[in-house]
Order: C-alpha cells, then sequence, then structure tokens
C-alpha cells in the first residue's frame, strides 16, 4: 500500500543522456542514501548497465552493501569515521577517497596485514570547506601516496574534489585549485588516471569542469538540479514514481473537520479519501494547507488536513463514482505522465527535490519496474 516504483528504463535513458552530454568521459554513478531513496542496489544496476562506469557511495558500509547485494563494477566511498578499520573495504575492493594522512597510514596498514594493494583516490578541498584534504597537506600526502604506491600497499588512481556551486567564478577558482593539486600529485611521481570535480550541476551547464570524469547523483534519477530548468528540458526522466491506494472513503458535509486541530474545514459536501502514507514514510508535516496535491484517477486532487505520521485525507468529491477502495493514489513522478513533480513538493518547503526523495521512508516498498522502456 505503498509503494516508490523505480523506472529502470528511466535510470538506464539518464545515463545515457549523462554520456552523451559528457562526450565520452568516465561517469561515477552516486547511488548513497540508499541511491537517493530509490534503493542503492536498483540503481546501481540501472546505472551501470546504462553506462556508468564506476558507483559510488558515501559511507563505507553503503558500498559493502553493494557488494554483498552482488554488485561487481568498481565501487569509490568517501566519508569514514574516527578509527575505521578498512580492512573489509580491501577485501572486497573497494576503491577509498582519502582525505587525510591518518586514513591513507591506516588503508596502507589494513592493506599491508593483507599483503593487498588497496586502491585509493584522493579527495581535496578546492573551497567548499568540507571534507578533502586541505592545500598545505598536499604535497605531504602525495608525497606519502607515492611511497606507498613504490611499496605496493596502495595504488592511488584518482583525485577528485566537489564544487560549492556558489557561481561561475567559484567554480573557476575550485578547478585552478584542482588543477595545482593534480599538478603536484603528478610532480610527486603519480599520474591520476581519474579526474573530477563536476557533480550533477557542472556536468549539464559546465563543459569546461567534466576533466576526463563526472560524479553525477541526482541527474542519475531523473531529477535536475537546477531551479530554472526542469528535467525534460535536460532530456531525463524522472525514475521514481510514489504511490499509495485509497483504503477508505467517507462522505462528509458541509462544515465538517479534518483531520488534527481541524485547520481544514469542508466548506461543501463532499468525499473524503484516506490514503495510507505519512510524514514516517517522508511526506512533510508541514505540507499541510500548502496547496500540496495529488493524482487520483488521473485527476489533481488537494492534500486537506493535517499529514499524520502513517496516513493523509484527499478531497475527491468531484470523483465521486469514478472511485474505489484499492484506486492508486499518485504523489509525485513524471509531470510528463500528468503527475506531481516532486519539485512541487520541494517548492513548497522551501527545500530541494534531493532531500524529498532521499526522505523516502523505509516503510515504503522499492519496486523495480520494467516499464514503459525507453
Amino acid at each position: 500500500m505503498r509503494v516508490a516504483e523505480i523506472s529502470l528504463p528511466a535510470i538506464r535513458h539518464n545515463l545515457r543522456r549523462i554520456r552523451e552530454v559528457t562526450n565520452g568521459a568516465n561517469v561515477i554513478a552516486v547511488v548513497k542514501a540508499g541511491g537517493y531513496g530509490h534503493g542503492a542496489r536498483i540503481a546501481a544496476e540501472a546505472a551501470l548497465a546504462g553506462g556508468a562506469t564506476m558507483i559510488a557511495t558515501a559511507d563505507l558500509d553503503e558500498a559493502l552493501a553493494l557488494r554483498d547485494a552482488g554488485i561487481e563494477g568498481p565501487i569509490l566511498c568517501w566519508l569514514f569515521g574516527v578509527g575505521t578499520d578498512f580492512g573489509a573495504a580491501v577485501d572486497a575492493g573497494i576503491e577509498i577517497g582519502v582525505s587525510h594522512a591518518q586514513q591513507l597510514e591506516a588503508v596502507a596498514a589494513a592493506a599491508r596485514k593483507r599483503g593487498a594493494t588497496a586502491t585509493v583516490q584522493f579527495k581535496i578541498d578546492t573551497g567548499l570547506s568540507r571534507n578533502g584534504a586541505a592545500p598545505e597537506e598536499w604535497e605531504a600526502l602525495f608525497a606519502r601516496g607515492a611511497e606507498l604506491q613504490a611499496e605496493g600497499v596502495l595504488r592511488v588512481r584518482g583525485i577528485f574534489s566537489h564544487l560549492a556551486n556558489a557561481g561561475d567564478e567559484q567554480d573557476r577558482a575550485q578547478a585552478a585549485q584542482l588543477d595545482r593539486a593534480v599538478g603536484m600529485l603528478r610532480a610527486a611521481g603519480i599520474d591520476p588516471e581519474l579526474i573530477h570535480l563536476a557533480a550533477s550541476a557542472a556536468t549539464f551547464r559546465s563543459p569546461h569542469l567534466h576533466y576526463n570524469t563526472v560524479r553525477v547523483g541526482v541527474t542519475v534519477y531523473g531529477l535536475s538540479p537546477y531551479a530554472d530548468r526542469t528535467s525534460a528540458q535536460l532530456g531525463l526522466v524522472p525514475a521514481m514514481t510514489l504511490r499509495s491506494e485509497i483504503v477508505a472513503l467517507r462522505g462528509v458535509p458541509a462544515g465538517t473537520g479534518v483531520s488534527y486541530g481541524f485547520n481544514h474545514v469542508c466548506e461543501v459536501a463532499t468525499t473524503l479519501a484516506l490514503v495510507p502514507m505519512g510524514y514516517a514514510d517522508g511526506l512533510p508535516r508541514a505540507l499541510n494547507g500548502s496547496g500540496a496535491w495529488v493524482t487520483v484517477a488521473g485527476e489533481p486532487r488537494p492534500i486537506v488536513g493535517r499529514i499524520g505520521m502513517d496516513q493523509f485525507i484527499v478531497d475527491v468529491g468531484p470523483l465521486a463514482g469514478r472511485i474505489e477502495l484499492g484506486t492508486p493514489v499518485i504523489l509525485f513522478g513524471d509531470p510528463e505522465l500528468g503527475h506531481p513533480a516532486v519539485e512541487i513538493w520541494s517548492g513548497l518547503m522551501r527545500t530541494i527535490n534531493y532531500e524529498i526523495v532521499a526522505g523516502i521512508g523505509p516503510r515504503v516498498h522499492r519496486l523495480a519496474s520494467e516499464g514503459g522502456e525507453l
């Protein structure tokens, strides 16, 4: 009764589109946070089938879970707790994004203990001020990386950073910093196979930032990273359709209060439909009274009253006679098919589409679908 239907054809199409705009660059598909709420394994398999050359997560546990689920391609991860044991990563062939000297030594120690070679990429900070080696650390970090590579316990495969998306001038400044770091890395005796800076926004707007690799997240799932361009305008197809069903119908007279606090009162006699999804499933409670709507029997209908933990109410009065228990309710999906766009929700909440899809809760079943081949 709570389903996020994930279109595999849409994800494959989106990867083909990304490859088209990057003109042959390597494409790293980011499936962190459960594939932005779509299901990490589902997303990874479809992305690889669509032409992704690597999968990436934030956390090591996410990467290891993908290996356990049978994902065999290259996987990169880059966010670790203090004192992380990298042994499992080495055993599973996970590529490790190293942000500082302590991590580098820990990875090398894990590889040395196993008589193995760990693959790493240097993650550097070029202006975002988050994780990543600071500029004053680069020379020593790269020199030590070269020593460990010569020892045979490490292979340094790449170097990457992340944009602050603070405007073109800042993007160019960060690219200049990355260029400087690449020069320093080469001077240390390491020629990186992969260099990446562009995420989804720069991938579609800034070809000069592609280097030889891009690292894309939200566009894998067919969502736009911009406020001023839609998915369709980018040639992308939203992969998630969030749906439920009507589980109760009730005719009510004018003046009937709806849900907690009666902050909605029916102005006329109408029919109310109960839908079994709530804020525990990722529906923002603050959508109450915002004008949010869903589609029922192909028609847009308003959410009324406060959203509860497990359920919400839709005014379906004009649809009487066309609906019944079990009639599907589409919360958001592909607007080209007449469904609400997730951006309607994020706009009402003054947030980004990423937050909405990544917040869909674990009670919602992720259903991989081959329907609608593109």
